[in-house]
């Protein structure tokens, strides 16, 4: 390894006592690969089966919590005990190339798809533009509770830990959001009663892993930082999150994020950028994942060295250079691609449909729902 990487191969120890052995994670990913069922497939156990060397948490892809809130083909789940095999796998494909496996758990709310559920699409408040209904109170509840069994089933199978996904326009941030929650009884309103499902299913994770009396067990949060439209999420509300995040008993927060060192656009300083302000407010309470847009070692180094970000996720760079971590470690980082070749016969090993995404021939070669 050149002696400049080395900053990106010190360990981390989590404030629970877990030490990550450096800070590179793999972002969460959708790869469009498990069966339809949401159980493990072989093209899934290709994707997970390579991507993990010398990598310190690998994220999965968003894993369905309930029927009804399904928002990919191919998503995989963790909605009930027969999916506690598949689990179990994934966990073990992860582990065995050395990296901690971290569960993302995830509900699509609003953005679930009609033909993929066997449900109505619930959300924090009825939308007609997306076809979904208002959550019922008792269907609220309901919800956390998924979210908590999908922990439960995490940690029964093995994972180091769970992510809850609050990012990109899903089932949490609707709830936090203005602009798609118009309740008016406990779960919508005011910020403080619009913050209450986010902070709630935390509540409901955490008392999983005190169940277990496993503290060793982890759990991140993911968040998205701003939103278009006039009544969507800006840095102030973020920043009421975050100051309401970091007072939970959790191990890491992960910010979504297209570039990396994007600027604020409404609720700060415009001239200040998202990880920055972030970073600032966490005020060193918790560890932060930074991503976005990060392909070679030295864009990866340089963000690292911003100071912004304990740990440095990658995602588009994985899908091309599944032993990008390796590539720096033995110094070889010459070898890393920044552009998809669509000719690859191996298809870089992505499962079918997220290979005829990839190789569409543009640039945006990923849907940004995957990263951002």
């Amino acid at each position: 390894m050149k002696p400049k990487y080395a900053p990106l191969f010190q360990s981390f120890t989590l404030n629970n006592g877990v030490t990550v052995k450096n800070r590179l994670a793999v972002a969460p990913m959708t790869h469009f690969g498990s069966h339809a069922d949401g159980l493990i497939s072989d093209q899934e156990r290709t994707f997970l089966g390579n991507r993990a060397g010398d990598i310190g948490l690998f994220i999965s892809a968003a894993t369905l919590v309930q029927e009804g809130g399904k928002a990919f083909r191919g998503q995989p789940e963790a909605t009930g005990e027969n999916c506690l095999d598949s689990l179990k796998e994934t966990a073990q494909i992860i582990q065995k190339q050395g990296a901690k496996a971290i569960l993302q758990i995830h509900h699509g709310g609003s953005q679930a798809m009609v033909e993929l559920n066997h449900r109505d699409k619930i959300s924090a408040s009825a939308s007609e533009k997306d076809g979904a209904r208002e959550a019922s109170a008792a269907e609220v509840e309901e919800l956390i509770a998924s979210f908590a069994q999908a922990a439960d089933l995490a940690l029964r199978a093995g994972f180091d830990g769970v992510e809850i996904h609050g990012a990109n326009g899903y089932l949490i941030q609707q709830f936090y959001s203005a602009q798609s929650n118009r309740r008016n009884d406990q779960w919508g309103g005011s910020l403080e009663n619009r913050m209450r499902f986010p902070l709630a299913v935390v509540d409901a994770v955490a008392a999983v892993r005190e169940k277990h009396q496993r503290n060793d067990f982890i759990i991140g949060y993911r968040f998205s930082p701003e939103e278009a439209g006039e009544d969507g999420l800006t840095m102030t509300e973020t920043g009421a999150l975050i100051d309401a995040l970091v007072q939970k008993p959790l191990q890491y927060l992960h910010v979504s994020l297209w570039e990396f060192d994007k600027k604020i656009r409404r609720g700060g300083d415009t001239a200040q950028t998202r990880m920055q302000f972030i970073h600032d407010r966490i005020n060193g309470k918790l560890p932060l994942i930074g991503v976005g847009n990060l392909f070679t070692a030295d864009q990866i180094l340089a963000a690292f060295e911003t100071g912004w970000a304990e740990f440095i996720a990658l995602g588009k760079t994985v899908m091309i250079n599944p032993h990008i971590a390796t590539q720096i470690s033995e110094g070889r980082e010459a070898e890393i691609e920044t552009q998809l070749d669509p000719t690859r016969a191996d298809h870089y090993g992505l499962p079918d449909i997220l290979w005829e995404f990839s190789a569409s021939g543009t640039q945006s070669w990923l849907p940004p729902v995957m990263f951002v």
